[in-house]
């Protein structure tokens, strides 16, 4: 555990401690302001962990503090007991983390702070995955720790799709190279070796797949700008597909070092670094296209045919009967106000998560429940302060008065092809992007 607290707010107090969770001990970190009545607490959920033991305490983006502060909320957030995409453990000890965080800074710091009369959860990436898995009926029906959420405001957020992206991409990217008799675990050997830059790992030397589809800089890196003949582009227009179609910002976002991130990954066998006891990935029913008409090319049902095909198992991510999934789900069957806010260049955690929830907040007759906002940024969970002060004031606006407020369309594909999409939301127009023009 820090041996110091992390610096509060201006008019707020900081508390942080450890606590029991699903795995082990987990971190939390509490702040409240000054004048805090108990009135309202929101859980913040953080994101990826990467592959180690080592736990650290989890701080939300300064702007989504300063929001939450000034709207007289406290907020908590626990480092979860386990790292890995272990976001079961995440949601168990979030819940917990909100029923007893009174308790557990009484035993600390010897201060009894208020119950709250109101709880609400936010997070990005995984942590996204977590906030919006945490307001849906299965998972608040087994979860062993039930909280009552007024609303939630995921981010970026990953989900249960995540992992078949990242499986499509590679297959196909292994396909469309020439490499598709290979076996996939052969993948990390096949693109090339990374150089770790401590947060990020580079493909600093690119191996035959990718030479033989994309052009290289004088350096010798990969020039994701550039793709090399036929098959080149037709990979770069079946991953605008796979994140969400055409779209601005879509090119920046395939060329950032979120395409070494998602390449890193490459090869794995589906059980999601061992949460899992068998896989989750299967594409015997997925049709890549890089067209975009109303059937297939005669080339693309070639392709298809050609594609080495798996199966998922389906009992690799079953029903618990002791809480929640193993990795939980997001159905999209919600009954509180739910925002969200997604780059739409990520290439990491794609947009495409944003048009899969619509779908099915609208299967569960829930649509109305969901506002959903574009942001024109090639990061993943790249937002300005002003594009976190936003939501999060008219999140609460919704929750508490019931002012719903505006959001984007996600699924009509003209609207989101239209170069001005994402403009509404935008508070920061980020250097070197296509600016926005006046209607």
């Amino acid at each position: 555990m820090p041996t110091t607290d992390p610096a509060a707010l201006l008019n707020a107090q900081v508390y942080t401690g450890t606590y029991p969770g699903l795995q082990g001990d987990a971190l939390y970190t509490v702040e409240v302001p000054n004048d805090w009545d108990g009135v309202g607490l929101i859980m913040w959920t953080r994101g990826y962990g990467g592959e180690n033991l080592e736990l650290g305490l989890s701080m939300p983006a300064a702007a989504w503090r300063q929001a939450v502060i000034d709207a007289g909320y406290a907020w908590a957030s626990s480092s979860y007991s386990a790292n890995w995409y272990d976001a079961r453990a995440g949601l168990e000890d979030t819940n917990k983390l909100a029923l007893n965080f009174v308790d557990y800074v009484e035993y600390d710091h010897s201060l009894r702070l208020d119950t709250p009369s109101q709880y609400l959860i936010s997070g990005g990436s995984l942590g996204g995955h977590i906030a919006a898995a945490a307001v849906d009926r299965e998972n608040i029906e087994r979860t062993q720790f039930k909280v009552d959420y007024a609303g939630a405001a995921p981010f970026c957020q990953s989900e249960q799709n995540q992992f078949q992206w990242l499986g499509d991409y590679t297959r196909v990217m292994m396909q469309l190279s020439g490499y598709g008799d290979e076996e996939y675990s052969q993948f990390q050997d096949l693109v090339g070796t990374f150089t770790d830059y401590g947060q990020v790992s580079l493909l600093t030397n690119p191996g035959p797949m990718v030479t033989a589809l994309f052009n290289s800089h004088n350096n010798g890196l990969p020039n994701w700008t550039s793709p090399k003949g036929v098959e080149g582009q037709r990979l770069v227009d079946i991953a605008r597909n796979l994140t969400g179609g055409e779209r601005p910002i879509f090119d920046i976002g395939f060329a950032s070092i979120f395409q070494d991130v998602v390449l890193s990954t490459g090869g794995a066998n589906g059980d999601i670094n061992g949460i899992l006891a068998t896989s989750m990935y299967g594409n015997e029913n997925q049709v890549f296209r890089w067209t975009t008409g109303a059937e297939p090319t005669d080339e693309e049902i070639e392709f298809n045919e050609g594609l080495s095909r798996v199966s998922a198992n389906p009992d690799a991510n079953p029903l618990r009967d002791d809480g929640v999934r193993w990795i939980p789900l997001v159905n999209g069957d919600f009954d509180v106000p739910v925002m969200t806010m997604h780059t739409l260049g990520d290439f990491y955690v794609p947009f495409r998560h944003q048009q899969l929830y619509r779908e099915r907040a609208e299967e569960n007759g829930n649509e109305d429940l969901l506002v959903q906002r574009a942001i024109r940024a090639p990061g993943h969970c790249d937002f300005s302060d002003g594009e976190y002060q936003a939501l999060i004031s008219d999140w609460l606006g919704w929750v508490n008065d019931g002012i719903k407020p505006a959001g984007d369309d996600v699924l009509d594909p003209a609207v989101v092809a239209d170069a001005n999409y994402g403009c509404t939301f935008t508070v920061v127009e980020r250097v070197a992007l296509p600016a926005c023009t006046p209607p």
